[in-house]
């Protein structure tokens, strides 16, 4: 069985939808943002902090490509995995690899008072929010298929996620 790859934006559900539908599909779950933070002994916002974007990236490549090689498990990437276009070769390896969206709005109310996003801890983040999106807009199209997730509960997300994988698995 392939893996389920959910990749987009940071607050779009990946990780609270992904443990959903591996539970439901009795998939394994793994969060490279959480791979890296065990790599490195400290958070994401710690690593951006003391190490900058650049360690991180390379270091996210290196959780993609162990995560990548897992077998049935629903793997939810960080919301700049797609920056790099080896790590979604990888993740394509052996996965169908979905991509949550978001309107900006919905992404800024999900991220809420959380200081874990060191991307946006600047002035205006919905600003912020817009033109990143708009810099990732190209590379979400290597997804295999698309989610807008703004107006959807998490099961609605999780039950269109394994809808979607069992159409594109086949291929």
């Amino acid at each position: 069985m392939k893996n389920i790859v959910l990749t987009g934006f940071m607050a779009t559900g990946k990780t609270t939808v992904g443990k959903k539908v591996a539970t439901t599909m009795s998939f394994g779950f793994i969060d490279t943002d959480k791979m890296i933070e065990k790599m490195a002994n400290m958070t994401v916002s710690e690593i951006f902090e003391k190490y900058g974007e650049d360690f991180f990236r390379r270091l996210e490549k290196a959780a993609v490509i162990k995560a990548a090689r897992l077998k049935n498990f629903v793997i939810a990437t960080g919301g700049g995995v797609v920056l790099n276009p080896s790590n979604i070769v990888q993740l394509r390896k052996n996965g169908v690899v979905i991509c949550f969206t978001a309107r900006p709005e919905i992404i800024l109310r999900n991220i809420g008072k959380n200081k874990d996003r060191p991307l946006l801890m600047v002035d205006n983040p919905e600003e912020k929010i817009r033109q990143l999106l708009r810099e990732r807009e190209p590379f979400y199209r290597f997804a295999d298929y698309t989610i807008d997730v703004s107006d959807m509960t998490i099961d609605e997300v999780a039950e269109e996620v394994i809808k979607a994988y069992i159409r594109l698995k086949k291929g």
